[in-house]
């Protein structure tokens, strides 16, 4: 403890003298940041719960390995079987069409949604409400009966069934894979449209109103101006509708359609070995959704390069920044400070970069 001894009684205590006493007794009285050691927080109930959640993985992982159960000899062994490929083929298929068909659509919908009109605006919200209200699996049967509603389907005479243009017999035109393209691309088409004109009214006003001022056509502000503003907002749910696709061609077992589920179904019901033959299904899906995930990542980190100072770093400039942050602090030396974007760690002043 410093005892301070009192002023004397004959030293002012006002005035230009009094001023630059306090100053100089100041000067004297900081202290030197530089010599105060810096203690980090010790979050205790994080790591807590780190070893926490550490303990139930490794319990997880530990009867993976010794629970003999999950037949891993022939999970192994359905992996890469020809009827398993075959189906991954047919799951990948219907999702790549149907994405490409529900999303056209869906894009065609939003704008019908936002038209002036109120015949577009009508059909448009009538289609979503529609094909919302009525289940996939529902829409699916429906597609691969069609026969029996209308035998045949054609051009001729309008309101009659007098196709003399052109006349094809509806079992062989809508046959069992494009009846589910059509079930699953219409479906799609609903949620697309509210996931795009979500996007569209996200925008600023006031973007509408600079481009329009500017005399830029409609179109050219809709593709080069309105949408790219609007695919940071979009991407992250359309990714979501295009994994629930993958998911959800699964339903088209009903119509007896090859895909993932179905060939792993046909597999363990001779067999009778349910498990291993779930789990070949539950890792290619898992491996799709990652592939989606990873493709979702960058697409976003694309779409921000108009509201972010600096890109998002990837996962493997995260990487890199982290070993190298937790490299320097193994030696004498402060951890080096991080550079606005994040990726690497900033050179000292002075120093090599």
């Amino acid at each position: 403890m410093t005892t301070t001894a009192p002023a004397p009684a004959d030293r002012p205590t006002t005035g230009p003298t009094a001023a630059r006493d306090t100053a100089s007794t100041t000067a004297r009285d900081k202290v030197d940041l530089g010599t105060i050691a810096v203690v980090p927080t010790r979050h205790w109930w994080r790591w807590i719960l780190s070893a926490l959640l550490l303990f139930v993985v490794a319990q997880f992982a530990w009867s993976l390995v010794t629970n003999d159960r999950y037949m891993w000899g022939t999970f192994a062994q359905y992996f890469f079987s020809e009827p398993v490929l075959i189906g991954i083929g047919y799951t990948l298929s219907l999702t790549a069409i149907s994405a490409v068909v529900g999303f056209s659509l869906g894009t065609l919908l939003a704008l019908g949604r936002l038209s002036a009109s109120p015949l577009l605006s009508s059909v448009a919200w009538g289609y979503i409400w529609f094909f919302r209200s009525v289940p996939l699996v529902v829409q699916i049967i429906v597609w691969y009966n069609l026969g029996y509603l209308y035998p045949t389907l054609g051009l001729g005479t309008p309101f009659t069934t007098d196709f003399w243009i052109v006349e094809f017999p509806t079992v062989q035109l809508v046959s069992a894979f494009a009846a589910a393209i059509l079930g699953l691309g219409l479906h799609q088409a609903a949620y697309s449209a509210e996931i795009i004109r979500g996007g569209l009214v996200s925008v600023d006003p006031g973007q509408h109103e600079a481009a329009a001022a500017l005399g830029i056509p409609a179109s050219r502000r809709l593709f080069r101006i309105i949408l790219p503003q609007a695919m940071r907002s979009i991407v992250p749910n359309a990714t979501n509708e295009i994994i629930g696709l993958v998911k959800g061609a699964s339903v088209v077992f009903v119509i007896a359609i090859p895909e993932l589920f179905y060939a792993v179904q046909v597999i363990y019901n001779r067999n009778s070995r349910v498990i291993p033959l779930l789990l070949v299904a539950v890792v290619w899906y898992t491996l799709i959704t990652t592939i989606l995930s990873i493709a979702q990542y960058y697409i976003e980190r694309y779409y921000a390069r108009g509201s972010a100072r600096a890109l998002p770093p990837t996962p493997a400039q995260r990487a890199r920044s982290w070993v190298s942050t937790q490299w320097a602090r193994l030696g004498d030396s402060p951890a080096p400070p991080r550079g606005p974007d994040a990726e690497t760690p900033a050179a000292p002043k002075g120093g090599r970069a």
